[in-house]
């Protein structure tokens, strides 16, 4: 039977044809999408290192001499006039520098990566230390952060927060590879930056507002947690022979293959939030693991936390349990760094 076009209302269908049609819309639809990806990959590829050719000439003309190199920014003033009447926008004087401070941070062009964009590359020029811009350029790429994400990462310390936990050899390491996740120990901070609620200080908040918040800013908070946690639920019930209990937050981590508990409190932890995470832990170990899911683990979020009391409330209970802190505020980096580098002469004297 030939098959008609029929006109229903103001829609076209094609019959016994539709799902071919529909397939011919998806099958366009993909094709241009794909395409248009792959020409923003090349264009934002050609703008990055057009950028850093642009650089390598300034800098390669401000090297002439001592006559040039002396007139510095009067150099980049010029050429921002000149350059913008001559090709139109993109040519501030602002953009001149970066491309110029681009070249001199990534000499090598071999190094760069085309799956980072010109205003990652502003972001990532932005940071003095070389081992710190380092972290966060492979990071970047570990996680796809977007721009709006490495400046939240930058903002919040993580390379000096995370860098804080190990030695000179490990700061290297993370700084070449990026955090790598292997263990439980690779996924959970000392300290937790939750800026991103927007709580004054002083606050009184209750722990069901602060889940509540949390769970209002999840992308956010996610983005603190780091790669490989997935959101399950909250207030996740357990019963015990009939008595419920319910667990704060539950997540899983897809890379460490094991759920990840967090239970917030709003002043420091007692030693029976100890106990009682560990028996939430073991729950979640003989009833709701899989055939293939790793132990879980407990992380206690708390205002505050007495290290001698977490040392004895923990004697030889499960390595997978952690207590951390949360603070509301961005932390001043240079406080941090100041900490860095006594911990690492500390090792080093050591």
């Amino acid at each position: 039977m030939e098959n008609k076009i029929k006109i229903n209302k103001n829609e076209i269908t094609f019959g016994e044809d539709e799902r071919s049609y529909q397939e011919l819309v998806d099958n366009i639809s993909t094709r241009f999408e794909k395409g248009r990806a792959r020409a923003y990959h090349e264009i934002n590829k050609s703008l990055v290192f057009t950028n850093w050719d642009n650089g390598r000439y300034i800098v390669e003309f401000e090297q002439g001499g001592k006559a040039r190199a002396k007139y510095g920014v009067k150099l980049l003033q010029r050429l921002a006039r000149d350059l913008t009447l001559r090709i139109g926008k993109g040519f501030s004087r602002p953009n001149l520098n970066n491309m110029r401070l681009f070249y001199l941070r990534y000499p090598i062009c071999q190094k760069l990566s085309d799956k980072l964009t010109w205003s990652h590359y502003c972001e990532l020029i932005s940071v003095d230390d070389e081992i710190e811009r380092e972290f966060y350029f492979n990071q970047s790429l570990l996680e796809k952060w977007s721009v709006t994400e490495l400046q939240r990462q930058k903002r919040s310390g993580l390379f000096l927060r995370l860098a804080l936990s190990t030695d000179k050899k490990g700061v290297l390491k993370l700084a070449s590879q990026g955090s790598i996740i292997e263990k439980p120990d690779d996924v959970v901070k000392s300290v937790y930056i939750l800026e991103f609620l927007n709580i004054p200080a002083p606050y009184q908040i209750s722990e069901l507002n602060l889940e509540r918040r949390l769970i209002d800013q999840l992308m956010n908070f996610l983005l603190e947690l780091g790669k490989g946690f997935a959101f399950v639920g909250r207030q996740y019930r357990i019963t015990v022979n009939n008595v419920s209990y319910h667990v704060d937050l539950v997540f899983y981590h897809y890379i460490l293959k094991c759920f990840v508990l967090i239970d917030l409190k709003v002043d420091k932890v007692e030693h029976y939030d100890i106990s009682q995470m560990n028996m939430y832990m073991g729950y979640f170990a003989k009833e709701e693991n899989g055939p293939d899911d790793n132990p879980p683990i407990g992380i206690i979020l708390s205002r505050s936390k007495d290290d001698l009391l977490v040392e004895f409330a923990t004697y030889e209970m499960n390595s997978q349990l952690f207590v951390s802190k949360y603070q509301l505020y961005l932390p001043d980096k240079e406080e941090l760094r100041k900490l860095l580098n006594e911990n690492l002469n500390g090792h080093n004297n050591e």
